[in-house]
């Protein structure tokens, strides 16, 4: 066995490269690196939906405020938000009325914003909330207009 370097050849000719143990290793450390960096920015998907549905929210009270100054009252459940994109043709009829969005967003998990009138929360006028993440409305993970932290 001969622990020598062979002079004669050239330093970069004598190391051909990396072996499999090597690049599995390095492999390995970086598939560890990139699940604890998943794990940790869970919440962050988590939190980025509530800003987007309370965000939502405030879009959604300008325009019932919109409609209400024009119509002379905010939308009947019967009418619901879908007021605010075709004229209602049922009781009480708006005095004046355009459209006010051109569709209807979704809240980040896809449902349709739940639109109460006589709100529970505001009996005076309207509750308007996502049923969030677990999709069941009338829960604690409910994101609604009565929420302080959606203002």
């Amino acid at each position: 066995m001969n622990l020598t370097p062979d002079l004669s050849r050239p330093l970069r000719a004598q190391h051909r490269g990396f072996t499999l143990l090597e690049i599995m290793l390095v492999v390995m450390i970086i598939a560890l690196l990139a699940t604890i960096a998943i794990v940790n920015m869970g919440g962050v998907f988590d939190t980025a939906g509530d800003a987007t549905a309370r965000a939502q929210i405030q879009n959604l009270n300008v325009a019932l405020l919109s409609y209400r100054s024009k119509a002379g009252n905010y939308p009947t459940v019967d009418q619901g938000l879908k007021a605010l994109t075709v004229r209602p043709t049922t009781e009480p009829l708006p005095r004046a009325w355009t459209s006010i969005l051109d569709t209807l967003p979704k809240d980040p998990w896809g449902k349709d914003y739940i639109y109460e009138m006589p709100g529970r929360h505001h009996p005076e006028s309207y509750d308007l909330y996502s049923a969030g993440p677990n999709r069941m409305p009338g829960d604690v993970d409910d994101i609604g207009n009565w929420d302080p932290t959606a203002k």
